[in-house]
This record gives structure tokens, sequence and C-alpha cells, in this order.
């Protein structure tokens, strides 16, 4: 109740806006790929300063503590995939300890706004460990319970969330959980491995989409927001929770500090890998802001396209409709 407390405090302060039409954006951030830490990639257009551009077109900056290495395209998932791997059982307590929990808080108001009905097809990438999906299916089932009064119909069997996640570790941390709260995979509940710049699923099928903590790392936003709006049906909603720019100036100071100097020792001390977590804070410097980050979202087709802010703009819940 204190936390829930407090995150009604934290969210008086959140604001909500409709953007206008959308005006052209280059974009040259690229980013790895799949959870709410991870490598830092830069395209050549967008250099850090002190850096002298690189011969290579098609190559990457790894950013780390060591400073700036070219990277290969091809290399990229690799060297992504062995971050994951590293620090994909550690992932959920890391989250609890760099949000003091209250990633938790701004997961229950993307399920809020997402509004789960029973018979939905929902789609929750780079969702791997479950958060998101668990919490959809929560909601449903107590919208069931509340209606039916708890008893299974055949529209409750047709409930579909899928998870999808590009790296196997963090979709088997999730399988163990789901398997720890009663879910069986296949019933209402799957698991897919998959890119969310080219998703398996068939065009128009999906009721909503989401991603937590996710589109700041894949390799093309623009490509993920596409996807997203492939996928989904006339009427479907696209939500992203995402780390993002705080705008007050004095908490914007405090969260710098916090972000460079307790960050990365909490993931060397919890989750042994001091620079996963280095990384975390640059790509969320490095992010599109709100306003440029909602452009893009109506560039990729969506409408009626908004966001909110949520403890100052340390997170944002952006979203759209496909009409």
């Amino acid at each position: 109740m204190a936390l829930r407390s407090a995150a009604g405090r934290l969210a008086s302060s959140s604001r909500r806006r409709l953007l206008s039409p959308p005006t052209s954006i280059h974009m040259a951030f690229l980013h790895s790929h799949a959870t709410s830490f991870g490598t830092l990639l830069l395209l050549n257009p967008t250099l850090p300063h002190n850096s002298s551009s690189s011969s290579c077109p098609n190559s990457f900056l790894l950013v780390g503590s060591s400073g700036y290495k070219q990277v290969a395209e091809e290399d990229k998932s690799k060297l992504v995939g062995n971050v994951f791997s590293s620090v994909a059982s550690s992932y959920d307590l890391m989250n609890d300890l760099m949000s003091v929990g209250l990633h938790r808080l701004w997961k229950d108001r993307l399920i809020s706004k997402l509004n789960p009905f029973p018979g939905m097809k929902h789609l929750d990438v780079a969702g791997g460990t479950g958060d998101v999906a668990f919490r959809a299916l929560e909601r449903i089932n107590s919208v069931s319970h509340r209606a039916m009064q708890g008893t299974l119909t055949d529209i409750e069997e047709e409930t579909q969330i899928y998870v999808c996640d590009i790296n196997p570790n963090m979709l088997n941390v999730g399988k163990k959980r789901a398997s720890e709260r009663g879910y069986k995979e296949g019933h209402c509940l799957s698991w897919i491995q998959g890119d969310a710049e080219a998703l398996s699923f068939e065009d128009g099928s999906m009721d909503g989409y989401t991603i937590a903590f996710g589109i700041r790392n894949v390799t093309h936003i623009e490509k993920a927001l596409s996807e997203a709006y492939r996928v989904l049906k006339r009427g479907g909603r696209f939500l992203c929770l995402e780390l993002s720019h705080v705008d007050v100036p004095l908490f914007k100071e405090i969260y710098d500090v916090y972000s460079f100097s307790v960050i990365p020792a909490v993931g060397e001390l919890v989750a042994g890998d001091r620079q996963s977590y280095q990384y975390l804070v640059e790509s969320i410097r490095r992010f599109p802001n709100q306003e440029k980050f909602a452009q893009m979202i109506q560039e990729a087709g969506f409408e009626r396209v908004e966001y909110e802010n949520l403890v100052g703009g340390v997170v944002a819940i952006h979203s759209g409709l496909k009409l």
C-alpha cells in the first residue's frame, strides 16, 4: 500500500500530450536488442564528441567504460546476445533495485492503458521474463472472474498472449516464472524467440502490442515500429513503456548523479557486470526525447499518438492506434 500511495503522488506530476502532425526526423541511433539495459551502438553520422568518423559506413561504435571501438554490424547480435545471456538471471532483481520497485507500478500503468479483455490476441515484444504478459493475463482473468463468476468460457479459451524476445535466456527465465505461477505453455501464453524488426506473426493478427524497456535497444527503431503497425488489427493499440528524458531541472541533476554513479555500482555488486549498466545510462541519454519518439510513431502510421511522463520523465508511456 505504501508503494502504491507513493506511485499516486509521483503520477500526479505526469502529463499526456496529443502530438501534432509528424515532421521529418533524422534518426542515427542504433541500439542493441532487447531488454532495459544493453550495449549502446551508434551509427557513424552521430558520433560522440571527440570521436573521429569511421571509414566503414556500416560499422558501429561500441560504447563502454574503456571508450569507443569499431564493431562490424554483422558482429553486433553476437556481442549483444552475450550481454543478455550473462544478466538474464538477475534481470528482474536489478530492475527492482534500479527503480526502487517503481518499475512494477509503471508496468501496472501500462496494462491499465492497454485495458486487456477476454478473448484478445496480444503481443508483448522484448518481454522475455514475462512481467508484462503476467500482468495482462491477471487483468483478463480478473475481468473474466467478475463477469463469469470464475467459469471458463469459450472466449476465455481463445485469449492468447504471445511473448516475443530475441534472447533465449530471457525467455527461459520467463518460462520458469510462468511454470511457478501455474501457467501451462500454449494455454493462453506462448513464448516465441524472434526479432522485433522481423516478426513472424501475420498481418492484422493482434488486438494489442506492448514493448516495455525494449524499443530503445532495437537496432532500427523505425523497423520495429513498422512491424508493430503491420501485425496489429484495425483498432489495435500500440503501447511502449521506456526510460526517457527528465524534464524537471533540479530533479534531472539528481537523476544524473544517481544514473552515472549508483546504477553501475549496483550492477557490479548484484549482477557482477558494471559495464552493461554503464551502457544503460548512455543509451537512455541517446534515445530520442518524448516528442521525437512520438513523431516516429506517427510516421509509422499510428494515429491519436500521445505520451504520458511518469516521475518527471524518468519513464514515458507512448501510445497510438491503428485506425
